[in-house]
């Protein structure tokens, strides 16, 4: 028998695959080649900022390895481009080009349309607000158990 708690983990990891597939799909039909799913999205978390690839590794949750080698592609096909920082030369600041801007804002349509579409399968703001609730209490006791007080350092009101 499959606990509940295993269950939610098993569905994370399922939406997420789903969704990603959803990004390509668009990618697709928006006839978008040189950017892959993963890179779009994170294109789309740099949005109109300018930050460090290690910034963008905190903000986004990826693996710095990946996010370095997606950053190279970005830039090669035009969508961010480079800089030294200007206090720090060991430093490089990304920020979207106007090609990376018109994909950000493709992005932001179809978050957009997903969210009317979510409407009328009867998903309306109050669920996503609870739903949104629960994962960022599962997302700060998954932390904490990476931490070197774990659970010891928890208690009922951190939830």
């Amino acid at each position: 028998m499959t606990s509940q708690y295993f269950e939610s983990i098993q569905l994370i990891e399922r939406l997420h695959r789903y969704f990603l597939d959803v990004v390509k799909t668009e990618l697709d039909r928006k006839g978008l080649q040189d950017i892959n799913n993963v890179q779009a999205m994170i294109l789309h978390n740099i949005g109109r900022d300018e930050m460090t690839v290690g910034e963008l590794t905190l903000r986004g949750y990826y693996l710095g390895s990946n996010v370095s080698y997606n950053v190279k592609k970005m830039t090669e096909n035009g969508y961010i481009t480079q800089e030294r920082s200007v206090h720090d030369k060991r430093s490089i600041r990304v920020k979207l080009t106007p090609k990376g801007a018109g994909l950000c804002k493709i992005l932001d349509e179809m978050f957009m349309k997903h969210e009317d579409k979510l409407k009328s399968i009867g998903i309306e703001n109050p669920d996503l607000v609870d739903l949104n609730h629960t994962m960022k209490q599962l997302e700060r006791f998954w932390a904490s158990q990476t931490s070197f007080t774990g659970l010891a350092s928890l208690d009922d009101s951190d939830f």
